[in-house]
């Protein structure tokens, strides 16, 4: 009979040293890939293709972007694997797999609304299998604003604003639920969205308001830095969440699925341990108001 695959918290950790050298070099790497995203964007930019449906789009900057990831960790780390949300994978022969987004927040990114991200990090386990991987370094930036997240694991999360001193992250105590600012967000299918809106509004008269700003990693960086109080979404992949989890949690906060279950596409709920249960509970009455327990 095979084996059960290891669940996150049984994952061996890299030695000290080399998570210091993972988180380092996914802050350069996502810097980089930045600056290409920007400095290099078509004055003319359009949809190159699309996936899933006709609004998952990619742009030839998502591909190039990737493309100039992939290549720079092939250099440095050729041992380790490699996912991407676009074309081009690696199997993994060391402990390391890179899981990124070369463009988090596409549909931004083309109308040039400047709350877009490139995340990049370093997981041990399968990616594939929720549950069975965790991330231990990993950055999210936002070009635009040149707005840093990094984290490695036990290392703490931080946030670079520009030329600002780093500033550690630590989440408050949280306000009631009654007063937390929400974020989420909403897939491209259209049945997936309408269900979306449905558990919506069993969720809205709960809190302060709700926030939709169009990139998973930032929403879930901004509940680390406390621009948010918590955040939930169905429909998140690996690359959207795998940095910008270990900044939450290395900043004191709670990112899981639905009831427990490991963060993955049937949910991720995020925000400080008190707030987190509160949120789940709330999210409980609206599955079930919306058909679903």
């Amino acid at each position: 009979m095979a084996s059960e695959a290891p669940q996150a918290g049984e994952l061996p950790l890299p030695s000290p040293g080399e998570l210091q050298e993972l988180e380092a070099l996914a802050v350069e790497l996502a810097v980089e890939a930045g600056r290409l995203i920007v400095d290099e964007r078509p004055v003319d930019l359009g949809v190159a293709k699309t996936k899933s449906t006709a609004t998952d789009i990619v742009t030839v900057m998502d591909q190039r972007a990737q493309d100039l990831l992939r290549s720079r960790l092939r250099a440095r780390r050729p041992e380790d694997g490699f996912l991407g949300e676009e074309e081009g994978g690696t199997a993994a022969s060391s402990h390391i797999t890179w899981v990124v987004d070369p463009i988090d927040g596409t549909v931004n990114y083309l109308y040039d609304i400047p709350s877009y991200a490139v995340s990049v990090a370093a997981v041990v386990g399968d990616p594939a299998e929720p549950g069975a991987w965790r991330p231990v370094a990993g950055a999210v930036v936002n070009p635009v604003t040149q707005e840093v997240f990094h984290a490695r694991a036990g290392g703490g999360a931080w946030q670079v604003a520009g030329s600002a001193e780093p500033r550690r992250l630590r989440m408050d105590a949280p306000p009631p639920l009654s007063q937390a600012l929400a974020g989420t967000g909403f897939g491209y299918d259209a049945e997936r969205r309408l269900w979306q809106a449905r558990v919506l509004t069993g969720v809205i008269g709960q809190v302060r308001d709700i926030r939709r700003i169009g990139s998973a990693a930032l929403d879930i960086c901004a509940v680390a830095a406390g621009t948010l109080d918590c955040y939930y979404e169905r429909g998140l992949n690996a690359w959207d969440m795998a940095a910008a989890w270990l900044v939450l949690v290395e900043a004191g906060g709670r990112f899981t699925g639905f009831a427990g279950q490991p963060p993955g596409a049937a949910m991720v709920v995020a925000g400080a341990p008190a707030l987190h249960g509160q949120l789940e509970t709330a999210l409980l009455a609206a599955l079930r108001a919306a058909g679903e327990e």
